[in-house]
């Protein structure tokens, strides 16, 4: 039971406007016009937790099923797209993760989970190693996020 469960989730593109908005900013704020498109993923790692109680999580917990489309453990991008992830720093408070272990234990009150959650953005276009160093300064935040 201990095993460690990877579930992305990313909004349906007729609701992911964090992604618009990132694509926008990008543009507009970075002079970065080769950006074709950016998807926004919130990663879940989900260990100590029962099958059943996981299924009935990632329908109800991790995602919106009309809003969210939910992927386990891998998703797919195109060949040429840049990806990374954003993780709160060891000892920063994880409010989304905090929120999803309590959520997870109405489901079932036994259940002791430990969850880890992280942003994964996708930057599809061309663009080259110094815009993309510029796009990741721009969404870490150095100092609770690495």
């Amino acid at each position: 039971m201990s095993n460690v469960r990877r579930v992305y989730v990313e909004k349906k593109p007729a609701f992911a406007v964090q992604a618009k908005e990132l694509k926008a900013e990008i543009q507009s704020y970075l002079g970065i016009k080769t950006v074709e498109d950016v998807r926004v993923l919130i990663r879940y790692d989900v260990e100590n937790i029962s099958e059943s109680t996981f299924e009935k999580a990632c329908s109800t917990v991790f995602s919106e099923p009309p809003v969210d489309l939910l992927y386990q453990e891998s998703f797919e991008t195109s060949e040429h797209a840049a990806v990374f992830g954003v993780e709160y720093l060891p000892g920063q408070f994880d409010q989304r993760a905090d929120s999803a272990v309590q959520c997870v234990q109405f489901l079932d009150a036994s259940e002791e989970p430990v969850i880890r959650t992280a942003t994964v953005y996708v930057i599809e276009g061309s663009v080259t190693e110094e815009e993309l160093a510029s796009i990741k300064a721009f969404c870490i935040n150095p100092v609770d996020s690495r």
